[in-house]
């Protein structure tokens, strides 16, 4: 091995040991959680994800699945201040951004800040709203700031957007904008308890006072691990796969694929990033300082599934996102 690879292998070593000391709250973390939330290892395992890499969640799931009661519990074991805001027709963009209150006494306008800032955002039915309501949270998303009048207010650290929606029930719901959903790093498919899981949600909650988390991590420790997070190796390889994945969406007879009828646009540079930073995320709960395919394609559907746009032609033969990015998936070779 030359020097250079000596120096790599040492540098790619001590980011390793530095993400095992920082990832040490993790068991804890999902312990606690567990304690109030039966089973959904999958579920949990994504909002720390979202988590430490600073990305928005989408949470697609019927109802009953423990979605707003595990966003609430998140919040109670990391201390974090959290809004939840039930989405309506009838909900004005200020409800959620707050407005400017004119005082006649003085002649002046003073701020009054909406549920929005906070840590944790959970809003409930998001696509219960119209468009204008939804694109209030655009510029909360992407720079992490609110514009009231003239001023402009930054959110505080950490923040996070964790909407839900339902997927079977569609009457007097608006479609979220592409924009919109492009900004949310990760879409969850919430499925059911399995029956040993469900018989435990029975036990716990139908013969007494449910579980209240306890805080065990501070949010502190969450942006220290995030910095530690993001001096996880990726290699060249990795990120020519991620590549790969990406532009297989949007050009597939490059890569072999027969889906040109299938896809009407593929996804967005946003993609790419999400990926290899969720990808990051990944290898840091399994405590290690860097990225394997295996880290990639753990998070690779519920980073594409929202961004691969299908055709009419693709809708009428029943054929979801999840299956045109499975193709893809078991397609694209792994390095």
């Amino acid at each position: 091995m030359d020097t250079t690879g000596v120096r790599m292998h040492d540098e790619i070593r001590a980011i390793h040991e530095r993400v095992e000391a920082s990832s040490r709250f993790v068991e804890d973390l999902r312990r606690e959680i567990s304690r109030v939330i039966v089973g959904q290892r999958y579920l949990i395992d994504r909002l720390l994800v979202g988590l430490l890499a600073d990305g928005h969640l989408l949470l697609e799931g019927v109802p009953g699945l423990a979605k707003t009661l595990a966003v609430k519990t998140l919040a109670g074991c990391l201390q974090a201040r959290m809004s939840r805001i039930q989405f309506t027709p009838d909900l004005l963009p200020a409800d959620l951004t707050g407005t400017l209150i004119y005082s006649p006494r003085d002649g002046q306008f003073t701020v009054k800040r909406g549920p929005i800032f906070t840590n944790l955002l959970l809003a409930d039915e998001i696509n219960r709203a119209p468009a204008k309501v939804q694109s209030a949270l655009l510029e909360a998303m992407q720079e992490r700031q609110v514009t009231l009048g003239e001023e402009t207010h930054p959110l505080p650290k950490p923040f996070l957007v964790l909407a839900t929606q339902n997927p079977i029930e569609q009457e007097g719901t608006y479609p979220l904008p592409e924009a919109q959903l492009d900004r949310f790093m990760l879409k969850l498919s919430i499925g059911y308890p399995t029956r040993a899981e469900e018989r435990e949600i029975l036990e716990r909650m139908a013969t007494g006072e449910p579980p209240v988390p306890r805080p065990v991590v501070s949010l502190d420790q969450i942006l220290e691990a995030r910095e530690t997070m993001q001096r996880i190796y990726v290699d060249e390889k990795i990120k020519e796969y991620v590549l790969s994945l990406v532009f297989a969406t949007r050009d597939p007879e490059a890569y072999g694929l027969q889906l040109k009828q299938l896809i009407a646009f593929g996804a967005s540079p946003r993609a790419s990033i999400y990926l290899v930073v969720a990808a990051k995320a990944h290898a840091f709960l399994e405590r290690r300082g860097y990225v394997t395919p295996e880290d990639v394609k753990a998070v690779a559907l519920d980073v594409l599934r929202h961004r691969i746009l299908l055709t009419f032609e693709a809708e009428a033969e029943d054929v979801t996102a999840d299956a045109v990015a499975g193709r893809i998936l078991d397609h694209v070779p792994v390095p």
